[in-house]
């Protein structure tokens, strides 16, 4: 068995062999894939909570009311 090592462009899932190693005749071959590592670019994460402000300036409370619900 001999070993060819070249890289590769994968385009639409496939693999082209490069013309010096297409003109051997190759039938039959086992690929070894190594892939190099691909930098993941981050997604920005949504805010679960977000401040809020509520105005209570003149709003009453009541408590009973409240616990009633």
């Amino acid at each position: 068995m001999e070993a060819y090592e070249f890289n590769a462009v994968v385009r639409n899932g496939l693999i082209h062999i490069p013309e010096l190693l297409s003109n051997e005749n190759l039938s039959n071959v086992r690929v070894i894939l190594l892939a190099d590592a691909i930098k993941k670019t981050s997604t920005p994460r949504k805010n679960r909570f977000t401040a809020m402000r509520l105005k209570t300036k003149g709003f009453t409370f009541n408590r009973e009311e409240i616990h009633g619900r």
